[in-house]
């Protein structure tokens, strides 16, 4: 059956191929992004051209345009079945190198930008008792790395809203789920599009050429992993459709899509789940 799935972010990379395959699929698409009569008007047009998509521009930093967006996609269709939370921005560098101002810009985005869409369309999903919304995070879900620790983190928050308002939506029928995708080929990650890194070049330089030697290091590892497990961006996408056309009441509360991981990114949350279980049970006698 059809849906309306309204998507951030997709002007590139997994947004953009998430829209395509959605519509392609037969469901409604309202394809989010910002820009779209300047920075972003050719994609903007590239993907309204196509069947079942409309874009919409949204801008998820601002309560304003989040509002509106949301309310001109209602009005249009009088609900919104499914809400991918896929717009973010990266971001690499020494914690220490990072000032507060970038690493707040950081959360802007990843961490409150989630917030907002939340806010928008969860009275509607309340009101129809109904709702799916996927957030797309990262790695295995609940842990860290060096150079990356305020991107990390903010995904790491959002993980914490879909684990948390999981159970508190229960009652209205509204599933919530996270995707770890892991590393592969995007904008976000080949440098063509800018993210959020250390802006303290005082600090990074005190930290002398070991750090730099580390960094690149990661770098290197993860980008050969990538090109050694030929990570294709298309799996996340129908990953996202799968997530879509299960049914309701078995889909997962976290949805790892890392080849890479071999597996670990999977025991990592069924060992965690338990732990959690246990603890839960803990608490409760």
């Amino acid at each position: 059956m059809s849906k309306t799935i309204f998507i951030t972010g997709t002007s590139t990379g997994f947004g953009k191929l998430t829209a395509i395959t959605l519509a392609a699929a037969g469901h409604s698409v309202i394809a989010g992004m910002r820009n779209t009569a300047t920075k972003n008007a050719a994609v903007a047009k590239e993907l309204g051209k196509l069947p079942n998509i409309e874009v919409v521009d949204i801008d998820i930093t601002s309560d304003v345009s989040v509002r509106e967006a949301f309310q001109q996609v209602l009005t249009k269709y009088g609900k919104i079945d499914v809400l991918v939370n896929n717009a973010a921005v990266s971001g690499f560098g020494l914690l220490e190198g990072y000032s507060i101002d970038q690493v707040r810009n950081m959360f802007e985005v990843n961490f409150y930008g989630v917030l907002r869409t939340y806010q928008a369309v969860l009275p509607s999903m309340r009101a129809e008792k109904n709702g799916l919304i996927i957030n797309i995070t990262t790695g295995a879900s609940g842990h860290t790395l060096p150079f990356m620790v305020p991107y990390i983190a903010s995904k790491l928050a959002v993980e914490s809203i879909t684990e948390g308002v999981q159970d508190e939506l229960a009652a209205f029928g509204i599933e919530n789920v996270s995707i770890q995708p892991g590393v592969y080929p995007t904008e976000m990650t080949n440098g063509s599009k800018a993210g959020l890194s250390a802006d303290k070049p005082d600090i990074v330089a005190a930290y002398g050429e070991e750090a730099t030697q580390q960094f690149n290091a990661l770098g290197a590892a993860l980008f050969g992993k990538m090109a050694q497990f030929d990570m294709n961006p298309q799996t996340i996408a129908d990953g996202i459709l799968a997530l879509v056309d299960m049914k309701k009441g078995t889909r997962p509360l976290r949805f790892p899509l890392d080849a890479i991981a071999q597996g670990t990114d999977k025991e990592f949350i069924e060992s965690r789940a338990a732990i959690k279980a246990k603890w839960l049970a803990a608490y409760s006698n």
